[in-house]
């Protein structure tokens, strides 16, 4: 990153400057602030989160008693994070921070009124609020802060303030009741709304039916390249369409209840031989992975928007315990330069605005911990290769060369490739963005999916497994597929595999790129699809795996959502039904 010259730095933002001005709230910095905020964002490390954030806008006003507020936009082309700091006049305390979650990025944006009074104006569809949460004893402020909330509704909920909670132990109570007098789908979403790690604990085997009734193929997406394609009677959580007598393996169904959702199963030793018998970078596969279930969900992207939110505590920001450290990174407490994302609060959840879009969630990737070398060259160098990551345009961990990335545009856009030096340029127009190791599949120079290079390489591939190295575990993974003119995101859950099988099933599948995600427990591969319930007044979860549903706490006989109906640990992907 660092390779990142100031000049360049320069004429970047000369070119982003036209482009923020033309927003509405905060007055867009000059070229000579976004190209110094880029050269500290480019260098060795940083002092905070915040100089992660280089396209940061900033308005102070002053205060009648000789304060300030400041207001940062973390990201204006984004437009979904604000930082207000409340400065005391010197001398007299410390500044207070809240994070600010904009409930309607489309539609208001947030900038300081000067003045006697000073006010938080907010801004869209042709007009103008004024707002004062932290006026008043006790102030609005002081009220949502203390209200046990991830996210606390002020200023007419067009705003919410992210509170800081224990992941997966809030106070449920608190969220149900707000979700139940202010979410579109009403009183019954609260009622709707770590397994064993060892090999082979969670191995699902099918019954198949070599002549039975498929039912109906979605043939928009085509089948899986295999060398047969038997019924399958799978336990798989998600109801299809035309599958009465099970599903075809290999082949695309519709999922009940969401257009432009698909499922499909297959285990890897039906993958046709001529993709098994090359010898490009994969292993035989043992008996019993060829027999291990896959199920595998597509979302259409010309219909859906990808979101990421970091969990409460994972990943992290500090150290990895696997790379051997040099000495001059000792004095640094994280591979960046900080082991903590204050003043910004990570609260794991879905923000309630988003609530009636939401068509599934899935876990991300490894923690911290696990994610950095060990072994290998690239336990070597780069600091060992700490995976990065990044929400709502804030990089909480940098990304780098060298690593499969997952990533969101401005535009919304979904895109997903090895990670070089020369990508970071598109870093001011990230949204969301995750790494996780190296790629699983790739295409290579004729177009074909192929493995990735290091997929044989425990070491290499920083693919993890059980305590002594064996790599075949419960894994997940996803992958981009282009059908004709559209693109799909595909989820595979592998309930018992090595990284050469998951490689083989996304070759089946045809995939552009893959990569892993999590893997060793139902919890850690988490993926549910969400309908409305039969009334229309809920959501219904369905759980891809019946071993994920234990994730969802029970609650009047119903199963709270996780990542959308109280706070997580762990970071999530979450897809939402475009307007």
């Amino acid at each position: 990153m660092a390779g990142m010259a100031a000049g360049c730095a320069t004429a970047l933002a000369a070119t982003l400057a036209p482009t923020l001005a033309g927003a509405e709230g905060i007055p867009a910095p000059d070229a000579a602030t976004l190209a110094a905020q880029w050269e500290v964002y480019s260098g060795d490390t940083v002092p905070s989160v915040i100089e992660f954030a280089p396209m940061r806008a900033v308005e102070e006003v002053a205060t009648a008693d000789g304060g300030a507020l400041r207001l940062t936009s973390l990201a204006p082309m984004v437009n979904r994070w604000y930082l207000l700091e409340i400065v005391p006049p010197e001398g007299q305390g410390r500044v207070q921070s809240f994070h600010f979650e904009n409930a309607d990025a489309e539609t208001w944006f947030l900038s300081l009124e000067g003045g006697a009074d000073p006010a938080l104006m907010i801004e869209g569809n042709g007009g103008a609020e004024t707002c004062r949460p932290w006026a008043g004893e006790p102030s609005a402020l002081a009220r949502a802060s203390q209200s046990a909330l991830p996210y606390a509704p002020i200023c007419e909920q067009r705003i919410y303030l992210r509170n800081r909670v224990s992941g997966s132990r809030t106070n449920r109570e608190a969220v149900s009741d707000f979700l139940r007098n202010n979410v579109v789908f009403g009183d019954k979403l609260v009622n709707l709304i770590k397994g064993t790690f060892f090999e082979d604990a969670f191995l699902e085997n099918a019954t198949t039916v070599d002549d039975g009734d498929t039912g109906a193929v979605v043939a928009a997406l085509g089948t899986a390249d295999l060398s047969r394609q038997p019924v399958m009677r799978t336990a798989m959580g998600l109801p299809v369409t035309g599958a009465e007598g099970g599903m075809e393996a290999g082949s695309w169904y519709a999922v009940e209840g969401q257009d432009g959702v698909f499922a499909s199963v297959m285990q890897p030793g039906m993958v046709a031989q001529e993709i098994q018998a090359e010898r490009n970078g994969a292993n035989w596969l043992d008996g019993v992975e060829q027999n291990a279930d896959v199920y595998l969900v597509a979302f259409d992207l010309g219909r859906f928007e990808l979101g990421y939110e970091l969990g409460t505590d994972h990943p992290g920001v500090g150290w990895s315990s696997r790379p051997q450290r040099k000495a001059g990174d000792w004095n640094l407490p994280g591979p960046d330069g900080f082991s903590t994302a204050d003043p910004l609060v990570r609260n794991g959840m879905l923000p309630p605005s988003l609530t009636s879009r939401v068509v599934g969630a899935f876990a991300g990737g490894f923690k911290r911990d696990h994610g950095a070398y060990r072994f290998s060259d690239y336990a070597g160098f780069n600091r060992g290769h700490h995976y990065g990551f990044i929400s709502n345009g804030v990089t909480f961990s940098r990304l780098i060369e060298n690593l499969a990335t997952l990533y969101v545009l401005d535009d919304g856009s979904v895109h997903m490739k090895t990670w070089s030096e020369a990508d970071n340029v598109l870093i001011p127009r990230i949204r969301y963005a995750r790494q996780n190791g190296v790629p699983v599949v790739t295409r290579d120079e004729a177009g074909r999916s192929v493995p990735g290079d290091r997929v044989t390489s425990w070491g290499g591939g920083n693919w993890s497994g059980s305590a002594d190295a064996q790599l075949r575990t419960l894994r997940s993974g996803t992958c981009l597929k282009t059908a004709g003119d559209r693109k799909f995101l595909i989820y595979a859950y592998f309930s018992s595999v090595t990284p050469s099988a998951m490689a083989r099933t996304f070759q089946a599948y045809d995939c552009d790129y893959a990569m892993l995600l999590d893997m060793n427990s139902p919890e850690l591969t988490y993926m549910a699809v969400y309908r409305k319930n039969a009334s229309g007044d809920g959501l219904e979860p369905m759980h891809l795996s019946r071993y994920m549903a234990d994730s969802d706490p029970s609650d009047n006989g119903g199963r709270i959502p996780r990542f959308v109906g109280f706070s997580d640990n762990r970071d999530f992907f979450y897809l939402l039904r475009k307007d």
